[in-house]
């Protein structure tokens, strides 16, 4: 469970990790396909929508963020106990989350929604479908818990399985109950909300089923004390709460990039839901490098290897830059048959692609700055991350601000903000590693 430098280390690690990513993206490809081709306002519903739900996520996100970084740290001082007691605690933090969660879209979604939109029709799809969709977050952030475990203790494989299981549903289903095919009612956009929730409770139930048919409890006894130690709970959230707020800052600031969208019009909303598709889709292998760093990190500085983080850093950064570069030539070469995957509306496909050279341009700055940024998240200071998040959305909202709400610019330019965002945050984080000023710091 003590990682080293080479490639082949990475690759191990990331591999697995990287393929459990593209069944989800997959799925929302497919998802985002078929509701697509029922025309542009279940398109437009699904952007917003969906962006919401995963301000929700983000919740989860985090706090399995942090406890990736604890679990990988126990795993480079070979300190089973503790994670045992990390895993329990973190399974009650997970059901305390997603109940809040679930109180926060049940009482203030529909108004913030009715505060935000300016398309009554969209606005109501929208407080419908979360209504549907938040059911499948206790699920999601038990099963995100389990994949913090194996990715922790280099057992990524795993999260492929549970992922295949999990997609496998979601896809079934999304064709079922989206158009009334299998035998299913033709439930349409609420069709895809019912058919995530499912299948997320699949996934759930096949991480659990690996879990013990592997024989995790007992090695690392996970379940041995199942009630909550307040002490772990401090340490746990001394970690995971700066990541929960700033994920929460970081997807929120989306959430209001799509509502000033929505503000352009329908169109533009269903062209920058494709675009977060394929963003999605063609991020998988940065985001699968920014984890792998991520614990990579966490489990160096628990081996009292401190000077070869930013050895591993930059080796973990030309993998990404590589991948991010192959993925961008492939997109701009064949865009109009990525797009004809999601609609066969030809003036939308040439609406969207300026704004989708402009995404390929951006990968190619995030595979970057997400390495960069996860390894200050490995060192445990994730109070910088919160820092380093939050002057990266005040530049960002500020360009969203006055580039689309005020001076009401084309999509291809709104999508520039991410240009600011990423060039802030990887600066900053980048600075802050070469500072030196996380080593030291000790996880409880």
């Amino acid at each position: 469970m003590q990682v080293n430098l080479s490639y082949k280390q990475i690759i191990k690690i990331a591999g697995p990790i990287c393929l459990a990513l593209i069944l989800p993206q997959i799925n929302h490809m497919t998802n985002a396909a078929f509701l697509g081709h029922l025309g542009e306002f279940p398109f437009a519903v699904n952007g917003i929508a969906g962006i919401y739900y995963l301000v929700m996520h983000m919740i989860s996100y985090g706090l399995n963020n942090g406890l990736q970084v604890l679990f990988a740290r126990r795993a480079g001082e070979m300190n089973y106990g503790g994670m045992g007691r990390i895993f329990s605690n973190g399974f009650f933090l997970a059901l305390v989350f997603s109940a809040f969660a679930i109180f926060i879209t049940y009482a203030f979604a529909p108004a913030f929604f009715s505060a935000s939109l300016h398309d009554g029709a969209i606005r109501d799809a929208a407080s419908g479908f979360v209504r549907i969709r938040i059911w499948g977050l206790p699920f999601l952030m038990l099963m995100s818990l389990c994949n913090a475990f194996y990715i922790g203790t280099g057992n990524t494989k795993l999260l492929a399985i549970t992922s295949i299981f999990q997609e496998i549903a979601n896809i079934t289903l999304d064709y079922g109950l989206i158009f009334g095919n299998l035998g299913m009612p033709a439930l349409g956009l609420n069709g895809a909300a019912y058919a995530s929730v499912i299948a997320e409770m699949t996934g759930f139930v096949a991480a659990y089923c690996l879990l013990f048919l592997l024989k995790f409890p007992a090695k690392f006894r996970l379940f041995e004390r199942f009630k909550p130690d307040w002490q772990v709970i401090k340490n746990i959230l001394t970690i995971s709460a700066p990541l929960i707020v700033q994920f929460l800052f970081s997807i929120g600031s989306w959430l209001v990039f799509f509502i000033f969208i929505e503000h352009l019009g329908q169109r533009p909303l269903a062209v920058s839901n494709m675009m977060r598709s394929v963003f999605g889709l063609f991020g998988i292998f940065t985001w699968a490098l920014a984890s792998t760093c991520n614990t990579m990190v966490s489990n160096l500085i628990g081996q009292g290897r401190e000077g070869d983080v930013l050895k591993l850093v930059k080796r973990i950064i030309g993998i990404a830059f590589l991948c991010a570069s192959f993925v961008c030539l492939l997109i701009n070469l064949f865009p109009y048959q990525l797009l004809q995957i999601y609609t066969s509306d030809t003036t939308l496909i040439t609406d969207a692609i300026p704004s989708i050279r402009v995404c390929t341009l951006v990968m190619l700055l995030s595979a970057m700055t997400a390495i960069t940024f996860n390894g200050v998240t490995g060192t445990g200071n994730t109070r910088i991350n919160l820092l380093i998040e939050f002057a990266s959305v005040i530049v960002y909202l500020t360009y969203c601000i006055v580039i689309i709400e005020k001076w009401r610019s084309p999509l291809h330019w709104a999508w520039g903000a991410e240009f600011v965002y990423w060039i802030t945050m990887g600066g900053l984080a980048w600075l802050y590693l070469r500072s030196g000023r996380w080593k030291g710091k000790v996880l409880a």
